[in-house]
């Protein structure tokens, strides 16, 4: 099963030239950790969460969207 949540971290640090190992020290994560989040292999905290959003200066929801998985036909 896919995760719900998707995000835009790739597309905002690649508007500000930032590597993933900034990011990462900025939020004290890992790389490994920026990079599976960025492919939704990886849920954050939602402390990390605020911390990514904090970084890029926008709101919690313009990095992260949570689409609900469809419902099932009884």
């Amino acid at each position: 099963m896919s995760s719900c949540l998707r995000n835009t971290i790739r597309e905002l640090r690649g508007g500000r030239s930032m590597t993933q190992q900034e990011l990462a020290d900025l939020i004290f994560v890992t790389r490994q950790t920026v990079i599976a989040i960025e492919r939704d292999k990886y849920s954050p905290s939602l402390e990390v969460a605020f911390r990514i959003a904090h970084v890029f200066e926008v709101p919690l929801e313009q990095v992260f969207q949570y689409e609900a998985p469809a419902r099932r036909a009884k």
